[in-house]
């Protein structure tokens, strides 16, 4: 079944400006006149509420393998309830990280990048997959609230390299987020009508 609407996710480090640049682009597409809305992983549902606090706020980070599978069954439940309703009444999905984020986290950590790819094989691809990126230094600094299981310099660094070779595969386009919030809010929107013709 062909699907009717247009699916983004933006990818990107711990406080990189992901969330502030989805939904400034729902917004902005709202305004062009499209029937756009925001999502995100973790998801607000069960398992989704499960991972932030048992698994991101935790008191160390636990078995990475228990954390891909947890993120794979919070990513069906997204795909099956509320993405792809959304795409067949022609909606524009703006989702705050996606599968790329299990590949660059998990994969970062050591799991093979093939096993989480057929672990989320249910998955649907997106139309445009954008990798916001900053460098680790500098999320971090901007990163004052409590800092997660992941937000240690060394997993971002690897992170950040995992992301980089998907880029380099062409699974996402880089948008530079060292720029201003309304200068990169900008070259993502661009990117988006770009991938719309």
């Amino acid at each position: 079944m062909k699907r009717k609407g247009f699916f983004i996710c933006i990818e990107g480090l711990d406080g990189c400006g992901k969330t502030t640049q989805a939904k400034l682009l729902v917004r902005k597409l709202c305004e062009k006149g499209f029937d756009a809305f925001y999502t995100a992983e973790p998801t607000r549902g069960k398992i989704g509420k499960f991972i932030k606090k048992y698994y991101l706020h935790g008191e160390k980070r636990g078995s990475v393998i228990v954390e891909a599978l947890l993120f794979a069954a919070d990513r069906f439940e997204h795909v099956e309830k509320e993405i792809v309703p959304a795409l067949n009444e022609g909606k524009m999905v703006v989702s705050d990280r996606y599968i790329y984020s299990s590949l660059a986290y998990q994969g970062a950590a050591g799991l093979d990048l093939k096993w989480i790819k057929e672990l989320n094989k249910h998955a649907i691809p997106p139309n445009l997959a954008i990798f916001l990126d900053v460098k680790p230094e500098i999320v971090l600094q901007r990163l004052q609230r409590k800092k997660s299981v992941m937000e240690k310099l060394a997993i971002q660094r690897k992170v950040r390299e995992v992301y980089e070779k998907l880029v380099k595969d062409g699974k996402l386009v880089r948008v530079d987020g060292n720029k201003s919030k309304e200068e990169v809010a900008k070259d993502i929107f661009n990117l988006v009508l770009k991938a719309l013709k």
